[in-house]
């Protein structure tokens, strides 16, 4: 069952789902829209092996970076965060989408995820166009729809990503969170 505003508004007000900040225009017909923050990381070009299965140092692949507005450039991968921290209650999940403009302009998100559970801000992988695209923290970028659990989970998402703030970078194996 997708969560209508009428329920987003209910799970908001009776503490079960939070957002925050919570804008006039946070909650939409079948969701909730997402800003894009102040933090975004770029990959670096190297010739060093990004090994999953090594204890990789991950801050060693990507430069992150304060900006109130950047460039997407060309076919560049970047992970932004959103300027909200978002925590669910173990009954819902969250599917992670483009708002629709975005993705008219060319730019590309691969599927994402909000576990039942989760809490901190959400970090995004966004792929560029074939041209540059001007982003601005705090613009309205993706859109959250949230779908209830036939049962609330047993054990709720407590994972390595678990209170992120920021952007936060990929983990691997017995990696500490930057």
């Amino acid at each position: 069952m997708i969560l209508s505003d009428f329920d987003l508004k209910n799970y908001i007000a009776g503490g079960r789902l939070y957002i925050d900040p919570l804008f006039d225009d946070t909650i939409r017909e079948n969701g909730v829209d997402l800003r894009i923050g102040s933090q975004i990381a770029r990959l670096i070009s190297t010739r060093e092996v990004f090994d999953t299965r090594g204890n990789v140092d991950s801050s060693r692949f990507y430069r992150i970076i304060e900006a109130e507005e950047f460039i997407l450039e060309a076919d560049e991968k970047i992970l932004i965060t959103t300027l909200e921290r978002v925590r669910l209650p173990s009954d819902l999940m969250g599917f992670v989408q483009l708002r629709s403009s975005f993705a008219r302009a060319g730019l590309l998100l691969p599927p994402t995820i909000i576990d039942a559970g989760f809490d901190g801000n959400i970090t995004i992988e966004v792929r560029g166009t074939s041209f540059p695209v001007k982003l601005y923290s705090g613009q309205r970028f993706v859109h959250i729809v949230f779908s209830k659990l036939t049962t609330p989970l047993e054990k709720p998402y407590s994972g390595k990503y678990q209170g992120q703030k920021g952007v936060t970078l990929p983990i691997f194996s017995d990696q500490v969170k930057n």
